[in-house]
């Protein structure tokens, strides 16, 4: 018999609502595949040694994997252990912790899951390994013969999360729900508006389909019991190792709902109408794909026997009538996921009145998966709660040390992400050595801290994401860009882009820019990447390409001193290679429909440059329209570091900061120009003749440019 890799915990707060004759499970946890997730920019873990590492983990992401995780298989083998065959699981709800979530990173909050309308606790199994690492977990467990009521679950939850916050009161405390513990979470956070709580709500339920729900309830009516024994008797099913068949989901769903009509006929029912309703809900939604293989039926059935699922159904309604009722008092930050197939369940408009309803709300959807978000294979929740930047250690939100370094199969994702955009400009990075020599590799880029690298925008920042992915792979530095506040926050009702579109850049070390944050990450010894001119530089004019729109005077300078930061000046030529702007802001502007929107747009983002007069402080958003051109190619010039070690006290004049601003500002004028003439001497600067290299050198071998012997 499979040992599962749980505690089902015993004398651990709060003791009045374990089951004081569970018994301990004795099992090893093994370490040997733990690594520490790296907080903040060098590896530094809060108040922790710093982690150096010799071999750089991002050099072949081509071959990166997810890390391993439990399967549907381990799902079903220890909810059996749980659910035990002599009917021995009873007693009252109780929180455990999963052994493999022992060793986590100093000061992780805790997290608290409330499981869905299977009640095992054990949604998150698929999870447990990553959120591990980065949580303190407590799960609750519904036993098979629990008949606890919404408001006394609540009162459970909310004296755990009392005690714990008062145990850790500078700490946040994150609830995790599915569908019924969803609509408890939402209860719980509207009870105790005073705690800081981080809900995360999978297919929460607000309002039950009652046009779907019902059939299932009718037909539970009339199913006899000891479904389970039936399976086994007469169908010859016995539970063990499983094995998932490889075929498509529109099969499985099938010979599911073939499954469930011939079972029910073979027990003697004729109510055919009614029976092939609720195998089309079961087999196409909730658990169509549990029930597609059939040795997972007898757990299936003892997890939902018939007097239990009818529970659990009555329990959906009133906790989410309730959640229903209180949610305009909810206060926490929410993050909502949401199921794109198969909402049998739930009501599109409730989970828009949710979203503008609750005031630190963020939505995302994942159109291919069921109701099962956790048990997905494509669903990781740590990184998605990465890329909303939902994870924090303190009562605020701190982009450096909280931060958490993207894993190697993550940046695989994301350089996949923009495969096209580097297949088709094939981007040339050069950096400058101590003695004056231009090389074509970032040889030149000092790999420790901090350092500022300060440049020129292309349109729309489409240089950024490239130089990313080549910092980490090459030398293994995550360059933290700051980047403009409309990526990190927006009103509900808003014009403005949806978050998840930059959901891949947060994850990737994008900063919102400010004073405070500037000010941390070269504190940390990060290495930052800032744009002088800003949205006015990014969003530019008709034929105003190079052209730099850089404040008058900077702080920038006295800052970087303050921490001895090397100042790295860059350009970066190509966009006149990819596109040209065709109806700019001007343009726009002369259209009411379009100044209207500009301007709506403009006011629900962060103003930014209000100091600032002229084209400087034109900092309004909107859209460019822009013709795309045969392929060129992306050049970025890193010039020689100037370096502002041991000048704190000189640059803290006004003056001779502002001679190394303009010396900076010089600087990146120079590397634009020597790319534009460098450019014109570039063999593979049209994408036919790189496309040619490519097919008689192979497609991941590197494409040559001009002579740098010449500089």
């Amino acid at each position: 018999m499979a040992v599962p890799t749980l505690c089902i915990a015993d004398g651990i707060y709060p003791t009045a609502f374990f089951y004081r004759n569970s018994v301990r499970r004795l099992t090893s946890v093994a370490h040997d595949r733990f690594t520490n997730p790296k907080f903040g920019i060098d590896g530094r873990l809060r108040n922790g040694p710093k982690v150096t590492a010799t071999v750089n983990p991002y050099t072949y992401t081509e071959a990166a994997q997810p890390e391993e995780r439990k399967s549907l298989t381990d799902f079903l083998v220890e909810a059996r252990d749980f659910v035990r065959s002599d009917g021995g699981d009873g007693g009252p709800p109780r929180w455990f912790s999963p052994l493999e979530c022992g060793a986590r990173a100093p000061e992780s909050p805790l997290l608290l899951y409330l499981p869905g309308i299977d009640g095992t606790g054990l949604g998150l199994i698929r999870q447990h390994k990553r959120l591990g690492e980065i949580f303190d977990i407590w799960c609750l467990h519904f036993p098979v013969t629990d008949r606890t009521p919404a408001r006394d679950l609540v009162k459970l939850i909310e004296r755990t999360v009392r005690s714990e916050y008062f145990r850790l009161p500078k700490r946040p405390i994150y609830i995790v729900g599915e569908s019924i513990g969803a609509c408890l979470a939402l209860d719980v956070a509207a009870s105790n508006p005073d705690i800081d709580l981080v809900l995360i709500l999978a297919n929460p339920v607000t309002r039950v389909n009652n046009f779907m729900l019902q059939p299932l309830s009718s037909l539970l009516e009339i199913l006899p019991d000891g479904v389970p024994s039936f399976l086994e008797e007469n169908f010859r099913f016995e539970q063990g190792e499983l094995s998932t068949p490889c075929i498509s989901s529109s099969r499985r769903q099938m010979r599911c709902r073939d499954f469930f009509i011939y079972s029910i006929s073979k027990m003697g029912f004729q109510c055919q109408d009614l029976v092939q309703i609720t195998a089309n809900c079961i087999g196409g939604g909730l658990l169509g794909d549990l029930f597609a293989t059939s040795v997972n039926l007898p757990t299936l059935a003892r997890i939902f026997p018939k007097d239990t699922l009818l529970w659990k159904l009555q329990l959906l309604k009133s906790a989410s009538a309730s959640a229903k009722s209180h949610m305009y008092t909810v206060k926490a930050q929410t993050l909502i996921l949401l199921s794109g197939r198969d909402q049998w369940l739930l009501n599109k408009e409730d989970i828009e009145k949710l979203h503008c309803t609750l005031p630190n709300c963020e939505v995302r959807k994942f159109e291919n998966y069921g109701q099962l978000l956790f048990l997905e294979d494509g669903v990781d929740l740590v990184t998605i709660i990465k890329c909303t930047y939902y994870y924090r250690r303190g009562k605020l939100l701190d982009y450096v040390s909280d931060f958490i370094l993207p894993t190697p199969f993550e940046l695989k994702e994301y350089e996949e992400s923009q495969r096209l955009l580097t297949a088709i400009t094939s981007p040339v990075f050069l950096s400058t050595l101590d003695n004056g020599t231009v090389v074509r590799s970032l040889a030149g880029i000092p790999s420790e801290g901090p350092v500022l690298y300060v440049g020129n925008h292309m349109l729309l920042g489409t240089e950024l994401r490239p130089a990313a992915i080549h910092f980490l792979k090459e030398k293994n530095i995550l360059l933290r860009g700051l980047a403009h506040p409309v990526m990190f926050a927006k009103k509900y009702g808003s014009k403005l882009p949806d978050m998840h579109m930059f959901d891949s850049v947060r994850m990737i070390g994008a900063v919102p820019v400010s004073n405070i944050n500037f000010y941390k990450l070269l504190r940390s010894k990060a290495h930052v990447v800032l744009y002088p001119g800003g949205v006015r530089e990014a969003l530019h004019r008709k034929g105003e390409v190079y052209k730099l729109f850089w404040p008058e005077h900077s702080e920038f300078v006295r800052t970087a001193s303050k921490f001895g930061t090397k100042i790295i000046p860059f350009g970066v030529v190509g966009e006149d290679d990819l596109c040209e702007v065709v109806f700019d802001y001007n343009d726009q502007m002369k259209i009411p429909f379009l100044k209207n929107l500009i301007k709506e747009l403009s006011q629900d983002s962060t103003y930014l440059r209000n100091g600032e007069e002229g084209e400087v402080g034109n900092q309004d958003l909107h859209m460019p329209g822009i013709v795309p051109k045969m392929p060129g190619r992306f050049y970025v010039y890193f010039g020689k570091p100037i370096y502002t070690e041991g000048r704190e006290d000189e640059l803290n004049d006004k003056e001779k900061a502002h001679e190394v601003y303009l010396q900076v500002k010089s600087e990146v004028e120079r590397c634009m120009t020597y790319l534009k003439i460098k450019r014109e001497g570039d063999p593979y600067r049209n994408i036919l003749a790189r496309s040619l290299y490519h097919f008689s050198h192979g497609f991941s071998s590197q494409v040559p440019t001009f002579d740098l012997r010449n500089q």
